[in-house]
């Protein structure tokens, strides 16, 4: 509750109670509302805490009644005024103050304000862009608000907790190097170091090693992060992390500390999340749902049909099984009596996941099968392919024959694709931890290896000794926070001896001379008594996002930006002057 001491008022708009009758009070806010009812005049007015009817009666307000017939919406306002009980039959039981009403003596105009570009209500229907522009209106409505209340107090608890255990919160460079981490820098000139840049960090992952080098032991940090990269609904080019490392501790001491935390945090927004939280390997998440962050709230598992038409006489299943590949197949249920036109269609998300084609196979609730390719199934494969899949009438196969990797992660896209198509229901919370993921991945384009999460996450030691040799057999100490289908956090345990780091960044392409180039800080502290350790940076954009039931993060940040990165309010991005570009030696074409 704000408290209303140290300003002009001396209650708050919506903490006026039945308590308060009789109460001389002073109040400051918006007019939320203005109604002339001929004698009397009402204006709600609101602050941050809520909502007051004011009412102006000429025998009691004298001169303030002649102010408020002049009041418009958004006027700012400072009132005096005595609380009373509403007349019988008038109070408002949707208003936590519904019951009173204040009678001003005496008002003050702090400030007028033109009409709003929108209405202060909840629920409007205006562009997003505009909102944005006027951001600081749309703040005012009440589930902008709320968004940003919940986002302090999830924070807040977050800290609270981490406290509690012993972490240190740690501030990290925000101009630092750019290091190679993934995605794309953001990157500063530096005016005194002609021709240099800073970047902007992606995360604080080496700094944040570096602090259990230097004994911190247990760090977290609200930290904010910058990455150039193309923008969807859960991702913006500055966003922000619960960022948190610990030494001396295992991957088991890990999970178990976050979900003690995650379920502190969840409580503060009143979910109750069930812990431990059920885990799931990385190889179990792509086999059974084609997604490394897949989202239990609904079934339509992929299933392996390979055995099922290893000698079928549809030539094209027949090849890829007997070249090593894989066919898979999904049931959506409900759809086995949608048109040729709708079924064919799904062809093109496919496509664009990565497939060469789907096949279908529609089992019609009035017991017909439809499918382009059904002919070529001999009765047997036919069976067992209803026995495999649990077919019943009015359901749709929908089926992928490609690599085991392409297979599992275009019948992931098309999963998710036909539970929007079908509105499957998706509610409640669904958590899991997806662990043990592959250490390197192939990056085809870049003909070279990859690191699936980052190039310091440290490998099974079973797996330490043909690193080279078997790279992509490697699993690695990594694991991700699944909610309902987002990943909202991630982390590793860190590779801490120097010799390892080194090989792994050898298969990554990065050769010892640009090894000590990039990062040359982080190997010389390896050097110097760095101790085990690990940790996890957790999306507080995308937690908010969930637990407030909002379909983008740009919902719960004060002043986010729009998909192209621009920033309608200021009008960021934006040129600057000759002189500017001078005094960093830069200049355009």
């Amino acid at each position: 509750m704000l408290d209303a001491r140290y300003s002009i008022r001396t209650h708050t708009c919506g903490a006026l109670t039945a308590d308060d009758i009789g109460s001389e009070v002073t109040l400051a806010g918006w007019v939320h509302k203005r109604r002339d009812h001929g004698g009397l005049i009402f204006i709600d007015v609101r602050d941050r805490t809520g909502l007051v009817q004011c009412t102006f009666d000429p025998d009691a307000s004298g001169e303030a009644f002649v102010f408020a017939e002049k009041v418009r919406p958004e006027w700012v306002l400072e009132l005096e005024g005595v609380v009373r009980h509403r007349p019988d039959g008038t109070e408002n039981a949707n208003m936590p103050t519904g019951q009173v009403e204040v009678v001003i003596t005496s008002v003050t105009v702090l400030n007028q304000s033109v009409t709003p570009p929108f209405e202060i209500e909840a629920g409007i229907e205006t562009d997003e862009v505009t909102r944005m522009k006027y951001r600081y209106i749309d703040v005012r409505r009440p589930e902008v608000f709320a968004a940003l209340q919940l986002r302090d107090r999830v924070t807040q608890r977050f800290r609270k907790s981490l406290e509690h255990r012993g972490f240190m919160e740690v501030e990290t460079p925000i101009l630092t190097k750019s290091t190679p981490e993934g995605a794309r820098d953001f990157i500063v000139p530096s005016r005194m170091n002609a021709g240099k840049f800073y970047a902007l960090p992606q995360s604080p992952q080496l700094f944040k090693q570096l602090l259990m080098v230097g004994g911190i032991e247990r760090y977290y940090q609200i930290a904010r992060c910058f990455r150039d990269e193309d923008l969807r609904a859960d991702r913006q080019p500055e966003f922000t992390q619960v960022d948190i490392e610990m030494s001396f501790a295992s991957q088991e001491d890990i999970l178990a500390l976050m979900e003690e935390i995650m379920h502190e945090v969840m409580k503060e927004a009143g979910v109750d999340l069930p812990v431990p939280l059920p885990r799931m390997t990385w190889a179990d998440a792509m086999d059974r749902y084609g997604c490394d962050r897949p989202d239990l709230r609904f079934g339509m598992e992929l299933h392996q049909l390979t055995e099922i038409f290893a000698d079928s006489s549809f030539k094209v299943f027949a090849s890829v099984a007997n070249s090593g590949g894989s066919i898979k197949g999904i049931n959506a249920r409900g759809a086995g009596d949608w048109s040729r036109g709708k079924i064919d269609a799904l062809n093109q998300v496919a496509l664009d996941a990565g497939a060469k084609g789907l096949a279908w196979v529609a089992f019609t609730t009035g017991g017909d099968v439809r499918s382009p390719i059904a002919k070529f199934f001999t009765d047997e494969e036919m069976a067992a392919l209803r026995a495999e899949l649990d077919v019943e009438p009015g359901d749709l196969v929908l089926m992928v024959a490609d690599s085991h990797d392409t297979a599992n992660e275009v019948l992931g896209v098309v999963r998710l694709h036909m539970a929007d198509a079908l509105e499957i229901e998706r509610t409640g919370w669904a958590s899991l931890w997806v662990v043990d993921f592959p250490m390197f991945k192939y990056d085809a384009e870049e003909d070279r290896y990859a690191a699936n999460h980052h190039p310091f996450t440290m490998p099974f030691a079973e797996h330490v000794e043909e690193l080279e040799t078997k790279p992509l057999e490697a699993l690695s100490y990594s694991y991700d926070l699944i909610m309902n289908g987002l990943e909202i956090g991630g982390g590793t345990l860190r590779i801490h001896n120097p010799d390892l780091q080194r090989r792994v960044l050898g298969i990554l392409g990065i050769d010892s001379d640009e090894a000590d180039e990039k990062f040359g800080f982080l190997l010389e502290a390896l050097t110097l008594g760095a101790p085990p350790h690990g940790g996890i940076a957790l999306g507080l954009d995308r937690l908010i996002m969930l637990l407030a039931g909002a379909s983008s993060i740009r919902d719960v940040i004060a002043f986010p930006k729009t998909s192209s990165g621009a920033d309608p309010l200021s009008g960021a991005p934006d040129v600057v002057s000759a002189r500017q570009l001078k005094d960093v030696h830069l200049k355009t074409d």
